[in-house]
């Protein structure tokens, strides 16, 4: 009994930060080089919703008054594969010029403007709701750029 409870007190300080909209927004998530291409699975049904999550990202960061927001923000952009997968997920590729050292974590940058708990907590809800999981993340120097 005593080894079951310690099993669950064990699964239950594991999961619990997965339930915390706060647990999330405080993982930074940050990219180097010269160039990040991060593509991230979204389930098909929930496309709509991971678009309005981008555009708040949107709006709050234009709202900031941080010159590295407005640098991030100018440096990023999102493309969605034209064509659902086999299992129906749609694939975003973010195509992202990093600033070194900036956070790149959606719900972190959407929870420093929005403080409202009850807009946190939809705002969560609708995210995970739309994210099926992280694919890749590719960042680097470029070393040829052939449109010059």
């Amino acid at each position: 009994m005593r080894r079951l409870s310690g099993v669950l007190l064990a699964g239950a300080i594991l999961i619990l930060p997965a339930f915390s909209q706060r647990a999330s927004a405080q993982t930074k998530f940050t990219m180097d080089g010269e160039l990040a291409l991060w593509s991230v699975a979204v389930n098909g049904d929930k496309t709509g919703d991971y678009e309005k999550i981008l555009a708040k990202l949107k709006e709050v960061m234009a709202k900031r008054d941080s010159p590295e927001a407005r640098q991030q923000i100018a440096g990023w952009k999102v493309m969605k594969m034209a064509k659902p997968m086999a299992d129906g997920k749609v694939i975003y590729t973010h195509v992202i010029t990093p600033v070194p050292g900036a956070d790149y974590n959606i719900l972190q940058l959407l929870y420093a403007t929005i403080t409202d708990p009850t807009e946190q907590k939809t705002l969560y809800d609708m995210y995970r709701g739309a994210f099926a999981s992280n694919l890749s993340l590719a960042s680097g120097a470029i070393v040829v750029d052939l449109s010059k």
